[in-house]
């Protein structure tokens, strides 16, 4: 089939983010009374909080006690202290611009919370280009299940042959996996290409998927 549309990831794909919400997560944690190192969770980010938490400290759920508690002070405390100094991926805006006038249409498929969304997406400098979207309102779990991937399918009444999705962790690649669809990988996410193994290409960043976009599988339109 042709391909349509694209999905996006945000965080570590368009936003270089990840380390901010894996020390988010441990001065978080570190709050309540756990200690938990930055290592521990930065090969975790990808996923949402319902499945971070009960992975760190088992039996905490993000949905009571103090698990929820946790998961409520890490949002405050990344939309306050981290995202302020936040800086989007080099080439993020000119590669959604790009695949807008090649004639893509592309949604973004990330388990962030809405308001978390704004801020981001205004960071990567998109926020004008990109007007559809999933956020953590849109499925029952978050990555690595396949949830986000099929929601934004169903928005854009779309089959997975017809798109591929971009992103920059191995949650990414088994989200869509589970749902049929391909990954482009960037790095910029901080994974190595072992950990980004399954993605039809590995890219350093949004930059250079966009100087090799004719011989990616996004010029592959027609």
């Amino acid at each position: 089939m042709v391909l349509q549309a694209v999905l996006l990831d945000i965080d570590g794909t368009l936003v270089l983010s990840n380390d901010a919400h894996a020390q988010t997560w441990v001065d978080t944690f570190r709050e309540f009374g756990y200690d938990v190192s930055f290592e521990q969770v930065r090969s975790l980010i990808g996923m949402g909080g319902d499945q971070i938490i009960p992975r760190i400290v088992p039996g905490l759920t993000d949905e009571e006690g103090d698990g929820k508690a946790i998961a409520q002070q890490r949002r405050k405390l990344f939309l306050n202290e981290y995202a302020p100094k936040l800086v989007p991926a080099n080439g993020a805006r000119q590669l959604v611009q790009h695949m807008l006038q090649s004639g893509l249409r592309l949604i973004v498929a990330s388990s962030a919370s809405s308001q978390e969304m704004e801020v981001l997406l205004k960071v990567a400098q998109v926020d004008d280009l990109l007007t559809e979207k999933t956020t953590s309102s849109d499925a029952e779990a978050s990555k690595p299940a396949p949830d986000i991937v099929e929601a934004a399918l169903g928005k854009l009444n779309s089959s997975p042959q017809e798109v591929l999705m971009l992103g920059d962790t191995p949650y990414d690649i088994k989200s869509a996996s589970q749902a049929g669809v391909g990954v482009i990988a960037v790095r910029c996410g901080g994974f190595d290409d072992a950990a980004l193994a399954g993605a039809k290409a590995i890219y350093d960043d949004p930059a250079d998927l966009l100087v090799h976009y004719a011989d990616s599988p996004l010029g592959k339109i027609a």
